[in-house]
């Protein structure tokens, strides 16, 4: 039951990878009714939240430019739990670390609003560890400090930063971490010198640490300011200053990673979009979710219903996709008919995946053509089976007529194609975003795994010349071409694995 004023999460979004939110940032986004977020929260995580979650932007860009004022802010918490929501603050790394979220939490105390706070791992954990540098080690040192260097140390009367103790600690083989420190970085190492910190101690800037814009500089107190200038190493990026640096080039494995610095677009639906996505990840790439079908009922059952209720009379029932299994499942539950009235039929599937989602039901397929295409289905169940054949085709509402052509043309008695389904694009989709990094240039590969999805994509972004894509097989490469594609990537064998795979050996050949 929801709690009568709502509720306030101050959720850590991580460092930037979107898979390093805790399990319950992700909880929390999954169930709220509205997300406030900032400029380092890395924009796939809010997929995450509901279709209707309010999205409230509240950051600044890379430094520069007005965010929301404080007041404001911490205003919108209280108002919107107040009308019983639960609302996620949406902060990139942790909550309570160099940021606001204690004066947010201060807020909703003052206004008595029930908040919880989720954890989130910090960039001066992460950024480091990314780029190979430990900040302690046994034979090194055993501590490290975290500072913050963006103001000038008087600007508030205090007594600033100490860098004479953190200069002593440094030599004593600790580790130092600046942030917010890119813009006064020159200052801030040369303070570090006049304490008594030789010039010589190796040290680092990491920019974008975890995503695929990662860009690691090293150097030492006195060369790294004009080595970032020269490598246009900007915010946002944190600095770390330690013997442990020089362990970058032997412990720098996400650098190392096959697709390190690629910026994928998996176009797939919410729900395969998800494990295809989470695989390119593994080999280090940036995946981006940017769904462009999603199913529904399609514009009639009566077909689909009228086939399940004469379900004994057809000798085969071929299914295209797993999603035409989930489908004709699901109708049949909803119709209350038992699974094993299509005992007498046999079951042919295109595809792995589609024959392992028929394997959960306890379905065991008959045929599994060679080739996972409708050309190839007549070879695989065999010219003598279909003749005067009855065979039903559960499938998308909109999908090629050439199957159901080539088994009438093979013999078959009669061929019914049953609407299972339907795909449309999806509602709020990032289209802004994902046009604004076309325009900057800035993807790597688009993938498609069939001609809707590419359909769907340039009907959502608009033109998309030069773009390079990654297809499941000759049929969407075909689509994706006559769009304006440049088809780089086709694999032989048409299953997402093998797209995977694929994609693996081009950026090998390329980098």
């Amino acid at each position: 039951m929801r709690e009568r004023r709502g509720r306030v999460y101050l959720v850590g979004a991580g460092p930037g990878a979107f898979d390093l939110i805790t399990l319950r940032g992700a909880e929390c986004l999954r169930q709220a009714d509205c997300v406030v977020y900032d400029y380092l929260v890395n924009p796939d995580l809010l997929q995450l939240a509901p279709p209707g979650a309010e999205l409230v932007f509240a950051g600044k860009k890379g430094g520069g430019g007005k965010a929301m004022d404080q007041t404001e802010l911490n205003a919108l918490l209280v108002d919107r739990a107040s009308r019983g929501r639960r609302v996620v603050r949406l902060k990139g790394g942790d909550p309570f670390i160099f940021g606001r979220g204690g004066e947010e939490a201060q807020a909703l105390a003052r206004a008595k609003i029930p908040f919880e706070v989720v954890p989130g791992i910090t960039s001066a954990i992460a950024a480091p560890a990314f780029a190979g540098i430990p900040l302690t080690h046994r034979k090194l040192g055993s501590f490290v400090a975290f500072v913050t260097g963006h103001e000038d140390e008087h600007k508030r009367g205090r007594s600033g930063v100490p860098w004479a103790d953190l200069a002593r600690a440094a030599r004593g083989g600790g580790t130092v971490v600046l942030l917010m420190a890119t813009a006064r970085m020159d200052a801030s190492l040369a303070s570090l010198i006049r304490a008594g910190l030789s010039a010589r101690t190796p040290a680092a800037a990491v920019q974008w640490g975890t995503t695929a814009a990662q860009k690691t500089v090293t150097g030492t107190l006195a060369t790294l300011p004009a080595r970032c200038a020269a490598e246009r190493l900007a915010a946002p990026a944190i600095i770390v200053i330690g013997e442990s640096v020089e362990l970058r080039e032997q412990l720098r494995w996400f650098e190392k990673m096959p697709l390190f610095g690629r910026r994928i677009v998996v176009t797939r639906s919410r729900e395969a979009g998800a494990s295809f996505a989470r695989e390119l990840r593994a080999l280090g790439a940036d995946a981006i979710e940017f769904p462009t079908i999603e199913t529904a009922r399609p514009a009639s059952y009566a077909a689909l219903d009228k086939a399940i209720d004469e379900i004994g009379r057809f000798d085969w029932i071929i299914f295209t996709s797993a999603t035409g299994v989930d489908s004709f499942i699901a109708r049949m539950k909803t119709l209350r008919r038992d699974i094993r009235s299509i005992g007498r039929a046999s079951l042919c599937a295109i595809g792995p995946a589609t024959a392992a989602r028929l394997d959960q039901y306890a379905l065991l397929v008959a045929a599994t053509p060679a080739e996972y295409r409708a050309e190839s289905i007549v070879p695989a169940i065999g010219a003598d089976r279909i003749a005067g054949a009855s065979i039903l085709i559960p499938r998308a509402q909109v999908a090629r007529e050439v199957l159901p052509a080539m088994l009438r043309e093979s013999g078959a008695r009669e061929v019914v194609v049953a609407p299972a389904y339907r795909t449309v694009k999806p509602k709020g989709a990032a289209v802004e975003r994902m046009r604004s990094l076309i325009e900057a240039r800035q993807i790597d590969l688009v993938t498609f795994t069939s001609s809707s999805t590419v359909t769907n994509f340039c009907r959502m972004v608009g033109a998309v010349e030069g773009l390079k894509a990654g297809v499941i097989g000759p049929i969407t490469a075909q689509s994706a071409r006559q769009r304006g594609f440049d088809v780089a990537v086709c694999p032989e064998q048409y299953t997402a694995p093998a797209l995977i795979a694929a994609i693996r050996r081009h950026f090998e050949r390329t980098s």
